[in-house]
Parts: structure tokens; C-alpha cells; sequence
């Protein structure tokens, strides 16, 4: 009964609020596990594949298709399974692969921005008909006859409004930007891995002989 009566106090604008704020809770769990997944695997398999890729590189693709469910591995399986490319065709086919990831990563930032943008306002907007449900209760011609019960809601909205779009917001944007800076730090380290993929390439390439880089 008291979440339901702060929301009622909230006025009009709460009920958006409250929409907004499932909302990002939703985005946050499947982000967060989005990313367990990816911190939790990501460096071992690259590790592995890279390992295996100097002395077998049949392995380190089957490895990487084992784990296609990792961005990187779609990324490194993308080049490696190639007709025999050149190095100049291996590293455009990488960087296509890794383009193509990219909004994987950045899934869902608009509607993180949409929320932690619009909260505030929405919760400025319940101050603004707060405080006109309270004006409209006063009397101002007689003191004594104000309606104190719409003065008091009225105030009770705004105040409960501005403090609910900020908590939204906030809590949105800390976030918002704990995703942010792991997608920076995950296209770092695509590029790293990528680098050292292309660089073990282009040395079985210049040896020639079998094709390593090619899977039926």
C-alpha cells in the first residue's frame, strides 16, 4: 500500500516514470548478463584459438565455431574461413566482421539516453502540475478558506514527481555509462586479438606451402 500511495502522490507523470524505470531494469539484466557472458569466456577462448592457431589451425577454427556464440569468435571465424585470401582480403574481411559486431555491443544505448533524458523532464513536468494544483487550492482573497488538502497534494506531486525522474535518471545513467566504458574496452581488445590474429596469418602466409587458413 505505500509503494501505491507514493505512486499515487506522484500524480499523472509517476505512471510513466514507473514504466520507464521497468524498462531500464529489463535493459540492465540483459545487458549484464550479456556482458557476465562475454568477461567470463572471451579471454580464454581468444587465448586458446591463438595458441592453437600456430600449430593447428583447423583446431582453432573448430574451437572458435564451438564458441560462436562469443562476438569475437564470429569475427575471427569470418576472415579464417576464407578461400585462401591474401593478407590485404584476410584483414578487410576482419574488419568487416568486427563493423558488423559493433552494434551488438551498443544495443539498446538510444533507449538508455531516450530514458535518461526524458525522466527528468517528465518529473519537472509533475512539479510544474503540482504546483498548480496548489495555487488553484488557494484562496487568496481569504486565507482562512484555502482547500489545505489541495495545497498539500499539490505539493506532494511535485516534490514526489522531481525526486522519481531523478532516481530514474540517475540510476539509468550510472548504468548507461558502466556499459559504455565495457564496450570501449571490448573494442580495444577486438583489435588487439585481431591484430595478433592477422599477424600469426600473415607469417603462415609468407611460409606458403599448406593453406592454413581455409575450412571446409
Amino acid at each position: 500500500m505505500v509503494v501505491v500511495d507514493f505512486f499515487v502522490a506522484g500524480g499523472i507523470v509517476a505512471w510513466p516514470l514507473l514504466g520507464f524505470s521497468l524498462l531500464a531494469i529489463t535493459l540492465i539484466i540483459e545487458r549484464s548478463y550479456f556482458w557476465f557472458r562475454i568477461q567470463s569466456r572471451q579471454s580464454r577462448v581468444v587465448k586458446e584459438v591463438l595458441k592453437l592457431y600456430r600449430s593447428d589451425p583447423f583446431a582453432a577454427i573448430k574451437r572458435l565455431k564451438q564458441n560462436a556464440d562469443l562476438p569475437v569468435a564470429r569475427i575471427f571465424l569470418e576472415p579464417l574461413e576464407l578461400e585462401a585470401p591474401t593478407p590485404a582480403e584476410f584483414r578487410l574481411a576482419l574488419e568487416t566482421a568486427t563493423n558488423a559486431e559493433l552494434p551488438l555491443f551498443k544495443r539498446y544505448n538510444s533507449i538508455f539516453q531516450t530514458i535518461i533524458t526524458v525522466s527528468p523532464l517528465l518529473g519537472l513536468l509533475g512539479t510544474i502540475l503540482g504546483l498548480m494544483q496548489s495555487f488553484s487550492a488557494l484562496d487568496l482573497g481569504n486565507a482562512g478558506g484555502s482547500n489545505a488538502t489541495g495545497v498539500t497534494a499539490g505539493i506532494s506531486e511535485a516534490l514526489v514527481s522531481t525526486v522519481m525522474g531523478i532516481v530514474v535518471a540517475v540510476f539509468t545513467l550510472l548504468f548507461a555509462n558502466s556499459f559504455r566504458a565495457l564496450y570501449q574496452r571490448q573494442l580495444a581488445l577486438i583489435q588487439e586479438y585481431g591484430g595478433q590474429l592477422e599477424l600469426l596469418y600473415r607469417r603462415l602466409h609468407e611460409k606458403g606451402g599448406r593453406n592454413y587458413a581455409s575450412t571446409r
